[in-house]
């Protein structure tokens, strides 16, 4: 009797030793390219996670052993792995509801506006169901400025020179450029020095921190200092399942950590690479064409009203509240 009791306390306290431990988790991220500002809120986000489940609970990153970044949103969908980071501008039809963070000229003028729209649009019950159908819950933006074209050849030094010039620009930039008649070409970051080089495209339009990470520095002869069509808009998505399925300490230390790991993102863009921008144009002699305020708003009077004017068509015909996410954006604009 006593044997059996002993063997019954032996057996209950491992099952309770068992209970109490948290079962380890890792997750596969798929970004691309190479680490560079664009990646530095994923890369703190593991740093932070890991810390905060000591290393229970880990992220590993991968620069394109995992998918193509055209692929990314496809990979969440059917849980080839649990996190991903993707740009709206790469699949329109596949998440139509955000795309509303592309259009051309909206008037952002910061990386904490961007992010602060960005995270608002993504609570929206409307965007919330477009992402479903891919079983991906958006987590986190990757706010980025304005971007302006870095080129080879004859210089646009008005917007008259645009007219057939080839430019890499995806989403709402490639609609901008082309209402003032250049040819946007819509390809990968990382094939865009391979096309500069080659000819395939005599410009492109990036963020700084492409023009620098991609080597369109390297090549380019010339970079407009104020164009600002606008930008992109990269989210980074988890699949919902696998959110779903970690345990409540580790959900926690996912979600709590997302704002800090953003605000580490902007601190080192505003810093580092911006700080790192205007001695890499001098040093290879790159060209700043700036454009006046008359033609600028000439531009933006072009392009703005009839591109938000088409997209709300198209969007709305999809079934989702397209003015009504256009408002939240415009509302949020300078406050």
């Amino acid at each position: 009797m006593i044997k059996l009791y002993l063997k019954t306390l032996t057996l209950t306290a491992l099952v309770v030793t068992f209970s109490s431990e948290v079962i380890a988790a890792e997750w596969n991220v798929s970004l691309w390219g190479k680490r560079r500002a664009f990646t530095e809120h994923v890369e703190k986000l593991a740093e932070l996670v890991s810390a905060k489940t000591n290393g229970e609970f880990t992220l590993n990153l991968s620069y394109g052993g995992l998918s193509k970044n055209k692929e990314n949103l496809d990979g969440i969908s059917i849980g080839a792995f649990e996190m991903a980071q993707f740009c709206a501008g790469y699949h329109r039809d596949k998440n139509p509801s955000i795309t509303v963070l592309e259009l051309p000229f909206l008037g952002v003028s910061s990386l904490d506006e961007e992010r602060r729209i960005s995270q608002a649009i993504y609570k929206h019950p409307a965007v919330k169901a477009d992402m479903a159908r891919w079983n991906a819950t958006l987590l986190m933006p990757s706010p980025l400025p304005q971007y302006n074209i870095v080129g080879v050849g004859k210089p646009p030094r008005t917007l008259a020179d645009y007219k057939g010039l080839t430019v890499r620009a995806t989403g709402g930039i490639g609609k901008a450029m082309a209402a003032v008649g250049a040819v946007p070409t819509s390809m990968s970051a990382s094939e865009v020095r391979q096309a500069l080089d080659s000819g395939v495209v005599k410009s492109v339009a990036f963020a700084p921190h492409a023009h620098m990470s991609f080597g369109t520095v390297e090549t380019g002869k010339w970079w407009t200092t104020n164009l600002n069509p606008g930008t992109v808009n990269c989210p980074v998505v988890v699949n919902t399942d696998a959110l779903n399925e970690l345990s409540d300490a580790h959900r926690s230390a996912l979600l709590g950590s997302v704002d800090e790991a953003l605000d580490y993102y902007i601190a080192t863009y505003n810093g580092k690479t911006m700080d790192a921008w205007g001695p890499k144009l001098a040093e290879k002699g790159i060209e700043s064409i700036s454009y006046s305020s008359s033609e600028l708003a000439a531009f933006k009077k072009q392009v703005a009203g009839p591109a938000a004017a088409a997209w709300v068509k198209d969007i709305t015909a999809k079934g989702i509240p397209a003015q009504e996410l256009l408002d939240l954006v415009k509302g949020m604009i300078g406050k």
